[in-house]
């Protein structure tokens, strides 16, 4: 009796659940009905905008995943903005929307992020390269700078600057990323131990908010907003524009690789090279794993100090530590740029035979250094710096 009753019970039960649970789906439906008609009025609403650039919906595999190829996610749109105002309009537009859209907007460059910082997932993303570039200000005097569009690359700023004998102080290693790309993480490179990285040497910035006002913030003007903003990861406002610092530009530079097989000797000597006053101007190093022929691979860029021994050096199967440090000097200063070289090596503990150097203009330095950073990557290599603390942005 006790056994029926309770078998009944839970029949009751099980038809009280599945009743709740066909109500829930029915009342779903309407919903999902609702979403995709919220999806084309979104869609509709963007069409609709007047832009002077375009928007468009469909050809958007590219800017569904980034360098760093752990995500995929395809935007609803992509904005190819003509004006600062483009984006202002964008930006607005979807803010008016309100939360029920779900739109999220995300600037992208050369999708160089790792991330998904440069992904809207069926939101906006805004193609900053489209954004036309002015021409390059370049203003000298005792604190000269530049001023460039949020979409320029670095390559082009390099070779603007030089024309004038200067350059910007710090540089990522590889130079065909935007501006407001690397503003937006940090902008780190060999030279980050002495200048800091790229977001210490900005001077002002034109911004678009989160709610579509171009805004130009300083170190005086609108401070928060500015340092918010530098290494923001887009978070805090769009980059469209950007005022940089600028230093003598060097005529060459001595550019030297040396291998060392122990870690704590690698790093020791790399924190006693940053420490130094007068010491080298760029300062990196990467690690490498069964690299076959590694110091034949650099003979095409560099010469050995002793080709004998470095013939006899073996890379299969080791786990080797690169360091590589640069000079930058004027063809009158070349014989005392040796000596100083000389006496900052014979402080170091690395592997005699694997010591390599190359003495070329600077423009070529900078842009070798980021196509062999790209040769390592791919080579299973990995890069990191040894920033001084001193430098960091507060």
């Amino acid at each position: 009796m006790r056994l029926t009753s309770s078998l009944r019970f839970h029949r009751q039960n099980n038809k009280t659940f599945l009743r709740i649970f066909m109500i829930l789906v029915l009342s779903c439906i309407p919903g999902r009905t609702n979403l995709c008609s919220n999806h084309s009025d979104t869609r509709s609403s963007l069409d609709s905008l007047d832009l002077e650039g375009y928007i468009t919906f469909d050809d958007v595999h590219n800017a569904s995943k980034d360098f760093g190829n752990r995500y995929q996610f395809p935007p609803l749109a992509i904005l190819h903005p003509k004006s600062v105002s483009d984006i202002s309009t964008v930006v607005r537009h979807i803010l008016h929307l309100g939360s029920t859209s779900n739109l999220t907007v995300a600037a992208r460059g050369h999708g160089h992020s790792l991330q998904g910082q440069a992904l809207a997932h069926q939101g906006v993303v805004i193609n900053m390269e489209s954004l036309p570039s002015p021409d390059i200000k370049i203003y000298k005097g005792t604190q000269p700078y530049v001023d460039v569009s949020g979409g320029e690359l670095w390559i082009n700023i390099l070779k603007e600057t030089l024309k004038h004998g200067l350059s910007p102080k710090s540089w990522t290693d590889y130079l065909h990323l935007t501006v407001g790309g690397t503003l937006s993480n940090a902008g780190i490179g060999g030279q980050a131990f002495k200048h800091g990285p790229q977001i210490n040497n900005v001077y002002q910035l034109e911004i678009v908010t989160g709610k579509g006002e171009a805004v130009t913030c300083s170190k005086k003007l609108n401070p928060e907003l500015f340092h918010s903003v530098l290494g923001g990861l887009g978070q805090f406002g769009i980059i469209t524009r950007a005022r940089i610092s600028l230093g003598p530009a060097p005529h060459m530079v001595k550019w030297i690789r040396v291998l060392y097989s122990d870690f704590s000797t690698f790093s020791r000597d790399q924190e006693h090279l940053i420490s130094k006053k007068k010491g080298f101007d760029f300062v990196e190093g990467s690690v490498t794993i069964n690299r076959t022929e590694l110091l034949n691979n650099w003979r095409s860029s560099f010469t050995p100090n002793d080709s004998t021994e470095a013939s006899q050096f073996k890379s299969d199967g080791k786990t080797l530590y690169c360091l590589e440090v640069v000079k930058y000097f004027n063809k009158e200063e070349a014989n005392s740029m040796n000596q100083e070289t000389e006496k900052l090596l014979s402080e170091l503990s690395y592997i005699p035979s694997t010591l390599f150097s190359s003495v070329v203009p600077y423009i070529e330095a900078v842009r070798s250094s980021g196509e062999a950073k790209t040769l390592l990557v791919n080579g299973e290599e990995a890069s990191f710096v040894i920033s001084n603390p001193s430098h960091t942005k507060p």
